[in-house]
């Protein structure tokens, strides 16, 4: 389980993780919670679903979600930033996304962005995931824990 994993190599290390998520609306950080020991290395989590709680809670730029749109490498990266000095964590990893049914502001069910920062590290992920809504936002959750796992176990 990746999840296992993750609190597992977060331990050894010493260091802590901090989540923002949308389009998985707590999903992963409950992934995360659901292991033993999550508390000693989750700082908090952000479920930032509505671009105002972007802005307000994680301090994206409003014309950063203008140019470039709510689901975006740029604003994936920006929650992801935010979140992090939030809660002063050694990694963040955000979530913003199209679950569906049908696109939103022209972006395709399925698109997710995802970006990761740890120590010395920036990574963001552009996801297309096909299926139903759950499907999506399952999909979107595993990927996020598989890219963590892969990150921290290099």
């Amino acid at each position: 389980m990746n999840a296992q994993k993750i609190v597992q190599l977060l331990r050894e290390r010493n260091e802590t993780i901090t989540c923002a998520e949308s389009i998985t609306g707590g999903a992963l950080t409950s992934e995360l919670v659901s292991i033993p020991g999550a508390s000693h290395v989750l700082k908090g989590s952000i479920v930032a679903y509505s671009t105002e709680v972007k802005v307000s809670e994680l301090k994206v730029e409003p014309t950063l979600i203008q140019e470039f749109g709510v689901v975006s490498e740029e604003v994936a990266l920006a929650m992801a930033q935010g979140v992090k000095a939030k809660f002063a964590a050694e990694w963040a990893i955000s979530l913003t996304g199209v679950a569906g049914p049908g696109s939103s502001h022209g972006v395709p069910a399925g698109t997710v962005w995802l970006a990761l920062l740890g120590p010395g590290f920036e990574e963001t992920v552009k996801l297309e995931l096909m299926g139903e809504r759950e499907m999506v936002r399952r999909g979107a959750v595993e990927s996020a824990l598989g890219v963590l796992e892969r990150i921290l176990s290099a």
